[in-house]
Formats: C-alpha cells, structure tokens, sequence
C-alpha cells in the first residue's frame, strides 16, 4: 500500500515538473557489483541517457522556465551545465 502511494506521488510530480518538455524519463538500473559490494540491492538513474549526456539539464532548465520577460541568458561552464542551458 505504501509503495503505491509513493508510486503514485512521483507520477504527479514527474507530470508537474516542465523539464520533461525536454528531457526523458530516465530509466534506473540495476547495478549488480555495487550491490553485492554493499550487500544491498541498488538502482542507478541513468542520467546520463539524457540528449546531453547529463542531469544538468533538469536544475538549468527548471531555473530558466521560470524566468520572465527574459530574452537571453548566458551559461558560463566549464563543462556540461551550459549544454543544460537551451
């Protein structure tokens, strides 16, 4: 019952949340020799399936979306946050 209403609040937040007007739902994996080093079943969200190769886009993207009467940005980045940026 439990995990059904978690299941259940996650769709709702993942159909609120405008980012996957652009991004995917990325899938998780299961991570086999992580989790037999930490004696444990883990997952990874695979992120990096995303069209830029990162889960920077959701935090760009989300901060930009709410941005009004804006024409422009700049992204200064030394690596993949400015490819977060559309």
């Amino acid at each position: 019952m439990r995990d059904n209403f978690i299941k259940n609040c996650y769709k709702k937040i993942l159909a609120a949340d405008s980012v996957y007007d652009i991004a995917i739902v990325s899938p998780t994996q299961f991570a086999p020799k992580l989790s037999s080093k930490l004696s444990n079943h883990l997952f990874i969200k695979r992120e990096d399936l995303q069209p830029v190769f990162s889960f920077k886009l959701r935090g760009a993207y989300n901060k930009i979306s709410k941005l009004k009467n804006i024409k422009h940005i700049v992204a200064a980045s030394a690596g993949n946050h400015a490819q977060g940026s559309p």
